[in-house]
């Protein structure tokens, strides 16, 4: 089953406070949460959470 990245976003001006990211069986090894940006406000400052 492809993974799935559970992700919060930090930025102060954000009213996203979580999202799922799903992914498919070829995503690179390398990917990261650094790689994302957030889909609300389009920052950067996202971390991956465990829930």
């Amino acid at each position: 089953m492809p993974s799935t990245m559970e992700v919060k976003c930090e930025s102060d001006d954000c009213e996203l406070d979580m999202f799922e990211n799903h992914y498919t069986y070829d995503v690179p090894d390398d990917h990261a949460v650094e790689d994302l940006s957030c889909p609300y406000c389009g920052g950067s400052d996202l971390v991956e959470i465990e829930v």
